[in-house]
């Protein structure tokens, strides 16, 4: 399971819907195996690709009851069998709503947040896909009940071997979750490391403000915050590194050049100009800063073995 994690704005959930394929990038694409996606939403990639959205509330029909939600794609991808209302129960059943004929009657304002939330992950479990893009699954539930969303979530990754995107603004619960964990800042990738590596040994400044923000109940002074400002506008982006405005250690490269991609440990990747030796740090020919620099892919690293 890979974690990617950033402050509100930061593009996290615009790279979700791409890779749902409910928007086409301006550039680029969206790899399935290595292949190409062809643009729109092929219904064989919404079969393997499937997303839950971040708000419970609106995800589901407030018209229809939690049975229609769950048979409909059935219906659509023509799977379910002959008994689609067994197939139903055993959705229901998957995400631990039992006893499932007390919910398949019932319409979505009759369930808690939470409920709702598991019915919007049994509907997406239907196809039976291969990856699932959960996009702050757990943002709009009340403390108490988000443990148990994130379990599932846990549950799902190790019983049916799905590959998760987890799309959080919580780093701790991305260190929980995740495997592997990258930042995004201003529609960037500026961080990837495997989770308890990235939390323990964070590298680039932001991650280290993300850090430093997160709640801790052993944490006896005040959060040191190694930043401020806010973010930028992704409109009008600041030149060079994009977090440089708000990076207490910002030089004057890093208003100018966007940093390459370095390795600073084995399966540990940071987009900062401070990992890079000074005598390579030349404004003018990046690329030769990259290359020396010993610059990695933006692609997350493979998970640690488990």
């Amino acid at each position: 399971m890979t974690a990617l994690v950033g402050e509100s704005g930061s593009g996290k959930t615009t790279v979700a819907r791409m890779l749902a394929k409910i928007i086409n990038p301006d550039g680029g694409e969206v790899l399935l195996d290595g292949k190409p996606v062809p643009h729109g939403r092929p219904r064989s990639y919404a079969r393997q690709v499937q997303m839950v959205f971040q708000d419970p509330f609106a995800s589901l029909n407030p018209i229809h009851r939690i049975s229609y939600d769950l048979v409909r794609p059935l219906r659509i991808h023509g799977l379910g069998g002959d008994d689609v209302n067994e197939t139903v129960e055993e959705l229901l059943r998957r995400v631990a709503l039992e006893p499932p004929r007390q919910f398949t009657r019932k319409f979505p304002h009759e369930l808690s947040g939470g409920q709702r939330q598991r019915v919007a992950i049994a509907r997406a479990l239907s196809v039976r896909p291969r990856v699932l893009l959960a996009d702050e699954p757990v943002s709009m539930l009340d403390v108490s009940i988000r443990l148990g969303i994130l379990n599932l979530l846990a549950d799902l990754r190790d019983r049916d071997r799905l590959a998760i995107l987890y799309v959080t603004h919580d780093i701790a619960s991305a260190r929980y979750l995740a495997d592997t964990i990258v930042v995004m800042y201003a529609g960037q990738v500026v961080e990837t490391a495997p989770s308890a590596r990235l939390t323990d040994h964070p590298a680039h400044p932001y991650t280290q403000l993300l850090l430093s923000a997160a709640p801790d109940p052993d944490r006896v002074e005040p959060p040191s915050l190694a930043g401020s400002g806010a973010p930028p506008s992704l409109i009008t982006p600041p030149s060079g590194c994009r977090f440089h405005p708000r990076c207490p250690h910002a030089m004057a490269i890093c208003s100018t050049t966007a940093p390459p991609s370095v390795t600073v440990d084995p399966g540990h990747a940071s987009n900062c100009w401070l990992h890079v030796d000074e005598s390579l740090r030349v404004p003018d020919n990046p690329e030769v800063v990259a290359a020396k620099a010993g610059s990695t892919s933006l692609r997350p690293p493979a998970a640690p073995p488990r």
